[in-house]
């Protein structure tokens, strides 16, 4: 259970930091920053990624027969993992739309 725990919190602490930087890149692209927006998501991605790595690592382990225990922590670090994917996907979008008004202005 300890290391369950565990899991979790880096999955949450992953996403959560990956979810920020995903957000301060949309204000860099809105400042016409583009450069250190990109640098920010791809500081977000590598971060969404070492949680994705341990959400994989839990489904693998069920997967082997060794079944995980559903608990609240874990349907929450799900969640933030999902959101914080959801968020890398819309922060690019929108530095891409900041990117192009730009270049109209």
């Amino acid at each position: 259970m300890e290391r369950m725990e565990h899991i979790c919190f880096t999955l949450i602490a992953s996403a959560g930091c990956a979810r920020s930087l995903y957000i301060e890149a949309i204000r860099q692209a809105k400042d016409q920053e583009f450069e250190k927006a990109y640098l920010l998501m791809d500081e977000g991605e590598k971060l969404f990624v070492e949680g994705h790595a341990a959400h994989a690592g839990l489904i693998q382990q069920e997967a082997n027969g060794q079944n995980s225990v559903l608990s609240l922590l874990l349907l929450h670090a799900e969640d933030q993992l999902m959101s914080a994917e959801t968020f890398g996907i819309l922060a690019y979008e929108l530095i891409e739309i900041h990117k192009k008004i730009a270049e109209k202005r």
